[in-house]
């Protein structure tokens, strides 16, 4: 078998080709016919084949997931009736809304029994969060260096919670003077300024109100990009 050969192929003449050069072209066609059939056929059977196998390990893991809850689910179950427990004596050391002013005048009998004096007790602008608000009042007292660490821990013992906290104390004549000193334990009056932070669950009212502006509040913002 010769190059010339292939050069002078007659495609209608093709039965009468030498056998190697015939052997060449159904080669040649073989080959191209595989080319296509694995581009057109194969290939994408393959790629669907590889998006079904990764299904699959999907939804093995998912069983495997479902099935470790079956197995644990007495332990889970048990595990909600306490976090349940948890969470309802939680709930309780919140007040609710006709509760709040007990709990004000609660903070202020604790600095009182103190010695303290208040010279400033001012309930602030409640926040509200998903199902609590929470009340800033901000306090300022006089009183022994003592006597407001008694009113700190008594605070904390609280049987409702409540925070204290941004706690400033000088002595008190460097606050008339508007001087930044120090205080200590031998410091005859001293002024304490902080903010206490009491906390009160939402009603289901307020909850329902509370979710209805937030609604209408997302629905205005989908407006607002759909224009």
């Amino acid at each position: 078998m010769k190059l010339e050969d292939f050069n002078n192929i007659d495609i209608n003449n093709a039965g009468n080709l030498p056998a190697p050069v015939k052997a060449v072209l159904l080669g040649v066609v073989f080959f191209v016919l595989l080319a296509l059939g694995y581009y057109f056929v194969l290939s994408p059977t393959l790629d669907a084949l590889d998006t079904e196998r990764a299904k699959e390990e999907e939804l093995r893991g998912v069983y495997f997931d479902k099935k470790s809850q079956a197995m644990n689910l007495e332990a889970y179950q048990a595990q909600m009736v306490e976090i349940e427990k948890t969470f309802g004596a939680l709930l309780k050391q919140l007040p609710d809304r006709s509760q709040i002013d007990g709990l004000l005048t609660d903070i202020n009998q604790a600095g009182l029994a103190r010695g303290l004096d208040f010279e400033l007790f001012k309930p602030g602008q409640e926040t509200q969060a998903e199902f609590y608000a929470e009340m800033p009042i901000s306090i300022k007292v006089t009183g022994a260096y003592h006597d407001l660490g008694a009113f700190a821990t008594d605070i904390s013992k609280l049987s409702r919670i409540v925070t204290l906290g941004e706690v400033f104390v000088v002595n008190k004549d460097a606050a008339n003077k508007g001087k930044d000193v120090k205080p200590n334990a031998g410091d005859s009056t001293l002024v304490m300024e902080a903010v206490a932070k009491t906390y009160r669950y939402l009603d289901a009212t307020e909850i329902a109100e509370k979710r209805r502006v937030e609604s209408e509040k997302a629905k205005s913002k989908t407006n607002k990009k759909g224009k």
